[in-house]
């Protein structure tokens, strides 16, 4: 059992640390890049109807009761305000094939849909053809989280595929051995 004291001593280290929080920016995405994710493309439609989309790596399971996924966009990229307003959306879990076409939805000034196959739902939400697993999901909540938006989306829909994983790892891509 642990004494008052090293308690104490705990709860200071805590508290100075929770204080010191400024951190190199590089060094940061350094450090998360440690956590090897999975590759996603989120789709949406604007709001004068065009396909939207990103490359994501930030997605996670929330809950299965109600089936609820996350995802995050920093408040700086382009489409920002198509997914800010939209109500409907797509997460696409890319396959180990697709390191080029995550290349072309992350880049910027880039007629994305131009360039691909895709399908649209019942809600105008752009569906990849080709993926590990695909949800379509409503907007359940939004989130602050610094300088992202927190986006929670109710799986409506899903659908898998049987491919291998494209996997992020330290800045590039990587294979599961």
């Amino acid at each position: 059992m642990s004494s008052k004291a090293e308690v104490l001593a705990v709860e200071t280290s805590c508290r100075q640390s929770e204080a010191d929080t400024t951190f190199d920016p590089l060094a940061l995405r350094q450090v998360f890049g440690q956590f090897a994710t999975g590759v996603t493309i989120v789709t949406t439609q604007d709001p004068a109807g065009l396909p939207v989309g990103m490359t994501a790596s930030s997605f996670n399971s929330v809950s299965l009761e109600p089936p609820l996924v996350l995802w995050c966009i920093d408040r700086n990229a382009g489409c920002f305000d198509a997914f800010n307003r939209c109500e409907h959306f797509a997460i696409h879990v890319l396959n180990q094939a697709q390191s080029d076409l995550s290349t072309l939805f992350a880049r910027k000034g880039v007629d994305r849909f131009g360039l691909i196959e895709y399908d649209l739902n019942e809600r105008g939400v752009p569906l990849l053809r080709e993926y590990c697993a695909r949800l379509e999901c409503s907007m359940e909540h939004r989130y602050e989280g610094g300088d992202h938006i927190i986006m929670v989306g109710r799986v409506r829909k899903m659908h898998t595929q049987e491919h291998a994983p494209l996997v992020f790892h330290r800045g590039r891509y990587a294979q599961i051995a």
